[in-house]
């Protein structure tokens, strides 16, 4: 099973993504294995033999959000030097989210820049965070606020990995699935409300259908100039939630989760979806144990963390908000007084 992406502008940085068991990965010359205590603990003995090359090391992160900044950033430029790695070397992302970004960051700006390698080991990672190209860290004024767009020269999604993720985990990879249905596709959502994604062909077709998704969206706007930004649907709110509890309290995709249901909020309250097809998608939510509230606790604070963000531009917010499931719009004139409102609605959580 195979999705390409197409990225043949002034340069082709077009890539494969293979959705299956991973068979080989050969023809590397140096190459780094960067992952974390974990991963590294169930499944580097799966990955190792599957991969030739001339010289191969590995370099171990502490696991988890609260690591995804520059200490840990500058541990694995050190690691590079330490093994002399060149522009010819290949850095392999081994983990979730955290690595992937992480990992690809560190590409892009190693001896600016060399090739990497996306293995994903999270559902969240799989079908959202290791494709498109995104790299980044977190700092103390918001959640991937220093970053490059570097994609890949590969992704493999192989489902063995999910064998061992926790359900908390397995869950928060499914609020991105949901994501991308409401967002792009009515149909895709239909059979997310009919099928239980636990069964093994089910989240096999689930992740398939979420990446042809996004390869979609980014070969038409690799660098989120335009329709690429709807795939920030709910993670407008998340943002600013992930930051309100350090990091701490949520998983990436559980904020999604509560950010989506105050985007749908405000969708209802400005007259573009109903609250039939809101209730609908809190429901699919719901069903995977999800959470859908964060008790605000002052509005007023919690809008203006809103400019923090990297998606808000000259002192606007930008909203994607669907007006049905399968259709959106992204708009920058919400009123404060509008948002606020929605808000309120979130202190007695």
């Amino acid at each position: 099973m195979r999705v390409h992406i197409d990225l043949k502008k002034s340069d082709d940085r077009s890539y494969d993504i293979f959705i299956d068991s991973i068979a080989k990965i050969d023809g590397l010359s140096k190459a780094v294995v960067v992952t974390n205590p974990k991963v590294g603990g169930l499944h580097l003995g799966y990955l190792l033999p599957k991969i030739e090359a001339k010289e191969l090391y590995i370099v171990t992160l502490p696991d988890g959000e609260d690591y995804k900044n520059e200490e840990s950033l500058n541990y694995l430029l050190d690691r590079l030097f330490d093994h002399q790695i060149d522009r010819k070397s290949t850095l392999i992302a081994f983990g979730g989210g955290v690595i992937g970004d992480m990992t690809g960051f560190a590409a892009a700006i190693y001896q600016r820049g060399i090739d990497f390698i996306q293995i994903p080991t999270t559902l969240l990672a799989q079908v959202d965070a290791s494709v498109g190209g995104k790299t980044g860290i977190n700092n103390r004024f918001g959640k991937n606020l220093i970053g490059a767009f570097h994609q890949p020269k590969a992704v493999y999604i192989d489902p063995y990995f999910l064998s061992t993720l926790p359900l908390r985990e397995f869950a928060a990879g499914v609020a991105e699935i949901i994501k991308m249905a409401v967002v792009f596709d009515r149909e895709f959502f239909a059979w997310l409300e009919k099928n239980e994604l636990k069964n093994e062909e089910h989240i096999k077709e689930a992740i398939k259908r979420s990446v042809e998704l996004k390869a979609k969206i980014v070969s038409l706007d690799e660098k989120e100039s335009g329709v690429r930004a709807s795939l920030n649907y709910g993670h407008t709110f998340a943002h600013v939630i992930e930051n309100e509890t350090q990091y701490k309290k949520y998983l990436h995709g559980e904020a999604v989760a509560i950010g989506i249901v105050m985007a749908n909020r405000l969708a209802v309250r400005l007259g573009l979806m109903s609250e039939d097809e809101e209730a609908r998608i809190r429901n699919l939510l719901l069903a995977y144990g999800l959470p859908i509230c964060y008790r605000v606790k002052d509005p007023e604070q919690f809008y203006e963390h809103f400019f923090l963000d990297k998606k808000s531009q000259n002192s606007k917010i930008k909203f994607v908000l669907p007006k049905r499931i399968g259709d959106f719009v992204i708009s920058d004139e919400v009123a404060k007084d509008d948002v606020i409102a929605v808000l309120k609605e979130f202190t007695k959580c």
